[in-house]
């Protein structure tokens, strides 16, 4: 659906929750206006995955069953009340209201596998880390008070602690979700301000039943807290019927988030909310959730200790990764001038001490500037790459082949003296690709010159090869005299 769809739907659905506030008081004017906005939330989450193809569809089949079942749970639980008379727990509406958490995290759970066919274990640590702080404070101030409730029946027990434990479902595939890879259309973030919506109203009315608050005689206000699931329930359609939400189940293209700021203060406040109860019943004089606190803070401790050795691996591999940038050409990913400072002093003092013989060669392509004015740059660049390819396939595998500028190339050939590396030379040079050549200076080690000292004096006769007409070989004799003995490719 076009900008038209989607943003005349978001008019439609803001200017009715906004109409919600003026309705008459009545419990069947409140169920039908609710149960219109949830369900037409569904309708725009069927008419907006059309454009889908069948399986990615699923996610959005999910997360509208959960909502639809959520919905239709208002209208059963005003008939229920109304008409059965249906005062206590659990109602008829309950099984209805709680089939949103299953339904949407499914649907989270199969955008985040369509997002990142790999697993995440970052993600995931973090993800656990909020749900399992927040999980304390759901335990402390929620569940463990519900389970020895003395005014609903088990099964009505069972039902209440149904709810937050479903918000903390919802929570961790919706921090999951957040942390994923991939596309961060608008899509993306109205579905997850939908979710988090979500999230917000039931702790809203956690917090007011805690605190002893009852807004039922304030229209304003109570109608103020429902308007918060009504804008949930707009949102998941907003999103569904934007552009973006073709992008959503997507590969990621782009790597998972960074570990921001705002994220490591949520994750630090989050992983502080298990001593922070303890101090605060402490300051009471009665621990009375000794166990369950004791509980958080190992898993808390654990998950954070658990986050801090994949930021330290992460950190070393990137450190691993940088070195081996820093060593390696990028075109043709041959050493580069760092590493062949760093290996041919290694190869010269192992040499003296085996008592063997080891060259130098500097190697020039041909007439590269003129290929590279006649084809473009992007062929040269070709050709340095298939040069490079070609020529250590002629190499022996103790050689050590290195671009140490534009056309510019070393070879370190061990073991071998002047006749050896030129045979090698002469092979290389017999493959340089695209009918190219090469002119080369070759300098067998004297076992006194530095890695610097040989490298110029191959330096120096490959100057006289390009003198000497080039596409040959010239080997340096020794450091006292001049190049002189050329060596013609066949």
């Amino acid at each position: 659906m076009g900008d038209r769809g989607w943003k005349a739907y978001a008019v439609a659905a803001a200017l009715a929750v906004a109409a919600y506030q003026v309705i008459p008081d009545n419990p069947w004017w409140d169920a039908l206006w609710q149960v219109g906005i949830g369900y037409a939330a569904v309708a725009a989450i069927v008419v907006g995955t059309r454009r889908l193809p069948g399986r990615r569809r699923l996610p959005w089949w999910c997360i509208a069953a959960g909502l639809g079942a959520n919905t239709s749970g208002i209208a059963v639980a005003v008939y229920a009340s109304d008409v059965l008379h249906i005062d206590w727990s659990p109602t008829p509406a309950d099984p209805l209201f709680l089939l949103l958490y299953p339904g949407c995290a499914l649907g989270f759970a199969l955008l985040i596998r369509a997002r990142e066919p790999r697993r995440n274990w970052a993600a995931m640590v973090d993800a656990t880390t909020f749900t399992t702080g927040l999980g304390l404070l759901a335990w402390v101030y929620v569940i463990e008070p519900t389970a020895h409730s003395d005014d609903m029946t088990v099964l009505g027990r069972a039902i209440q602690i149904a709810y937050p434990v479903g918000d903390l479902l919802l929570l961790a595939m919706l921090t999951r979700l957040v942390r994923s890879g991939g596309a961060r259309g608008a899509a993306f973030w109205w579905i997850t301000a939908s979710g988090g919506a979500f999230f917000a109203g039931d702790t809203i009315w956690v917090v007011l039943g805690n605190l002893d608050i009852d807004i039922s005689g304030s229209l304003p206000l109570s109608r103020a807290v429902a308007m918060v699931f009504l804008v949930a329930f707009s949102l998941f359609g907003v999103a569904a019927l934007h552009p973006s939400a073709a992008e959503l189940d997507q590969p990621a293209v782009r790597t998972a988030p960074r570990l921001s700021g705002a994220m490591l203060a949520t994750l630090t406040v989050t992983s502080l909310v298990a001593p922070a109860l303890l101090a605060l019943q402490v300051s009471t004089g009665r621990v009375t959730d000794g166990p369950a606190i004791v509980v958080g803070c190992t898993a808390l401790f654990l998950l954070v200790v658990t986050r801090m050795a994949q930021l330290l691996r992460e950190v070393e591999r990137q450190a691993e990764c940088v070195r081996a940038l820093s060593r390696q050409d990028e075109l043709t990913k041959l050493p580069n001038r760092r590493a062949w400072n760093d290996e041919a002093p290694r190869a010269l003092e192992q040499a003296r001490r085996r008592g063997t013989q080891i060259s130098v060669a500097v190697i020039d392509l041909d007439h590269f500037k003129r290929y590279n004015d006649t084809y473009g740059h992007p062929a040269g660049d070709r050709l340095l790459a298939d040069a490079a390819a070609a020529w250590l396939s002629a190499l022996r595998r103790v050689d050590l082949l290195a671009r140490v500028g534009g056309e510019e190339f070393v070879v370190l050939l061990p073991e071998s003296g002047a006749d050896e590396a030129g045979h090698v030379l002469a092979r290389a040079l017999a493959v340089t690709p695209d009918g190219q050549t090469f002119s080369a200076g070759l300098a067998v080690w004297d076992g006194v010159e530095t890695s610097d000292e040989l490298t110029a004096r191959a330096d120096a006769a490959l100057y006289a090869a390009k003198s000497g007409g080039r596409n040959r070989i010239v080997v340096a004799r020794d450091p006292a005299q001049p190049p002189v003995v050329p060596a013609e490719a066949a």
